[in-house]
């Protein structure tokens, strides 16, 4: 099978399993016991919070370990009551914008607008604050997961600081891909995945500032400094760990191959007559490109394109699947029956130059 759907999940790499596997059977201990062998995984747990805190620029500390993306901005908007007004990006994660508006009343939930390219402008920022009820926290990704376009987070930080309003980012995509500095970028709070990098399915992390307070979603035990109860997953958040770590050691590389690999894509896709690559004039993550071609329906692309073994999507995973189009594209002002054509690839580590030759050959046999 040719898989290119990495932004979806990645495979577990082989030296992420490695470091997993003691903590499934031989060292099996509950981290909170005080005996040897719970001393033993508490130790493996402070090990993971250092490696993931590291591949962002804080302190440990710093670091509270989720079930994932999605719990991990959840618990981000907790930080806020549910009587202060929450902004987003119209292209942020379902994980973001249903509990904002679940949580808010209308008049409490503001809606970020993007240009074509998907990019949050200073001007979108600016007329937030011309409402009568100003924002008390904004989200903005720092990376797409569908089509890749990464936004400036720095400056949307130094505009908010000036008005003393929390800013999240959600950094899912952008981590193992581009340098990501919680420091630099000048964030509040930050939101990471440990299966968009090779890590295991069900671990996540929240990246806090020191001066921030945290409203736990979960309570009744006390894991994670009072800040997420629950016993933890140690497993998984060894394997975050170890593949944070080794994110953080093989960027450039990596950087390097999915460069090189995107480039020979989005030449051979401009062979094909009609198709548009969304976003391709601003600055995205390497191994990201979304297309669509007037005419298609990308569901039906999709499963076609699944026929011949190759794993390709339509757009978000967790918002596929319906037959809608993407509300990304749709928010970038794309006809709604041209976003509903949309593909989306998105390359990994292991793919090869062969891969995309042989993709390329069976969507021009298709279209």
């Amino acid at each position: 099978m040719i898989y290119f759907d990495h932004n979806a999940t990645t495979p577990l790499d082989e030296r992420v399993i490695e470091a997993m596997l003691p903590y499934f059977n031989t060292f099996y201990g509950n981290p909170s016991a005080l005996y040897r062998v719970g001393r033993v995984v508490r130790s493996a747990i402070d090990v993971a919070r250092e490696q993931v805190a590291t591949a962002v620029g804080v302190s440990a500390a710093q670091v509270i370990f989720t079930s994932g993306g999605t719990e991990a901005n959840n618990l981000a908007l907790k930080t806020v009551s549910s009587d202060l007004p929450i902004a987003f990006s119209a292209v942020e994660h379902p994980s973001i914008i249903e509990p904002a508006r679940k949580n808010r009343q209308r008049d409490y939930c503001f809606e970020i607008s993007v240009d074509q390219n998907g990019l949050v402008s200073s001007s979108a920022l600016d007329a937030l604050f011309q409402q009568q009820n100003k924002p008390a926290i904004v989200s903005i990704m720092l990376a797409n997961n569908e089509n890749g376009v990464i936004q400036d987070i720095a400056s949307a930080a130094h505009l908010l600081k000036d008005k003393q309003v929390v800013l999240h980012t959600d950094a899912v995509q952008a981590l193992g891909k581009i340098p990501v500095s919680f420091r630099k970028l000048g964030v509040n709070l930050m939101s990471l995945s440990s299966h968009k990098i090779y890590g295991p399915k069900g671990c996540g992390a929240l990246v806090i500032d020191k001066d921030i307070a945290i409203e736990p979603l979960l309570v009744g035990g006390g894991q994670e400094n009072n800040r997420r109860s629950g016993t933890e997953n140690v497993a998984a958040i060894v394997g975050f760990g170890k593949a944070a770590e080794l994110a953080l050691l093989e960027l450039d590389q990596r950087t390097e191959h999915l460069l090189m690999l995107r480039n020979m894509l989005q030449q051979g896709l401009k062979s094909i007559p009609e198709l548009v690559i969304f976003a391709e004039r601003v600055e995205r993550i390497p191994n990201t490109v979304q297309f669509g071609i007037p005419g298609m329906d990308g569901e039906m692309l999709l499963m076609q394109l699944d026929q011949k073994n190759i794993a390709v999507s339509s757009g978000s995973a967790c918002t596929s699947g319906g037959g809608r189009a993407s509300t990304v594209l749709t928010a970038m002002g794309i006809e709604y029956k041209f976003a509903k054509s949309a593909i989306r690839i998105s390359l990994g580590q292991t793919n090869t130059e062969t891969e995309v030759k042989q993709f390329i050959e069976v969507l021009k046999s298709l279209v």
